[in-house]
């Protein structure tokens, strides 16, 4: 009976197989961009924050979210931090369109966001939570750049864009709720 010569068909798949690895793109996985904080150089390195410009979010081990000790939902997040934002308690800001309440924020400039959350809450809630405050700061650089601008946030100059990302910096504190 003939036999079939199948030393050089796993020479072929070998090489088939380094031609795909080579040619193939693996995609990256995104991650939430956050720029972080310099590194302090000079002591002292602690920053008085007045508390009105802190609103504080906890996410507890269950999924309950708190905004300033007041259980919220998640899909009121985004308007609370707007709002909080946004607030012009100081009357300082132009730009800014808030009721300039005495529990809120000075300015955008002097607004952070303290998120806290607890070691076993769910990725998914904190994810969430990331998201919603994506969303009210594109929302708020949004409106500024059509205000300001008269373009959408897309078609915006390098120099335009630090114009509204000064406008409205992301201030966020991260931490573990002990």
């Amino acid at each position: 009976m003939p036999e079939v010569n199948a030393g050089s068909m796993a020479d072929i798949a070998f090489l088939l197989l380094i031609f795909f690895l080579v040619t193939t793109t693996i995609p990256n996985d995104k991650g939430i961009v956050r720029k972080l904080p310099r590194k302090c150089e000079a002591p002292p390195c602690k920053e008085d924050i007045n508390e009105r410009n802190v609103l504080r979010i906890a996410l507890n081990r269950n999924g309950e979210l708190m905004v300033n000790d007041d259980l919220s939902q998640f899909k009121d997040l985004k308007d609370m931090l707007i709002e909080f934002i946004d607030n012009n308690g100081d009357k300082t800001c132009d730009y800014c369109h808030g009721n300039s309440f005495t529990d809120a924020s000075d300015n955008p400039k002097e607004a952070v966001i303290s998120l806290s959350s607890d070691r076993e809450s769910s990725y998914k809630d904190f994810i969430a939570i990331q998201a919603e405050l994506t969303a009210a700061y594109y929302e708020l650089r949004e409106t500024f750049v059509k205000n300001n601008f008269g373009k959408n946030i897309a078609l915006l100059t390098p120099q335009e864009l630090k114009q509204a990302r000064d406008a409205y910096p992301f201030l966020i504190s991260e931490a573990d709720l002990k």
